[in-house]
């Protein structure tokens, strides 16, 4: 007799016309990968911007990680609707992410700029998440990642209009 009271997740078929979930739901562990990880960086650059750009870049950067931050809750959510699970331990969650690291302390432009390529990186992913879940018959997927994938576009070209000097 198992215990009601300690169920254990697990996969579980899910009938809702999404002919592969399984694949649907890689592709989004993926995205959420990048997600809290650009989450992470943009904090860090959020923590340590300095010189005239400060102001600018620290409120562009809280806004940006705090959608983020949001998103990571929605992209999981969406895992396990689709009878999947999420990664369950820190290196597993960032195993696999397009977002580079920065290892030196680094002028406003060069941050902006970093921010802005991996925003750039995560949209591409979005795009192929797009297309797989539309292969997949899962429009409520689609749509996450539409929603999704104009957000990271749209912090790019603000992280790009902020750094041109």
């Amino acid at each position: 007799m198992t215990n009601a009271l300690k169920p254990i997740p697990e996969v579980v078929d899910i009938d809702s016309g999404v002919e592969d979930a399984k694949i649907v739901a890689k592709e989004l562990a993926k995205v959420l990968s990048d997600t809290y990880n650009l989450t992470i960086k943009t904090h860090a650059v959020h923590w340590n911007v300095e010189g005239p750009m400060f102001f600018a870049v620290h409120n562009l950067t809280e806004a940006q990680y705090g959608d983020l931050f949001d998103a990571a809750d929605v992209i999981a959510e969406r895992i396990r609707a689709l009878g999947h699970l999420t990664a369950m331990s820190p290196s597993s969650l960032l195993k696999g992410s397009v977002v580079t690291d920065i290892t030196d302390a680094a002028d406003a432009i060069t941050l902006c700029e970093s921010l802005a390529e991996d925003h750039t990186k995560v949209a591409k992913r979005l795009h192929d998440v797009i297309e797989k879940a539309g292969d997949a018959g899962d429009p409520v997927t689609e749509d996450l990642a539409t929603a999704r994938a104009a957000f990271h576009e749209k912090a790019a070209w603000m992280l790009r209009a902020l750094a041109t000097t």
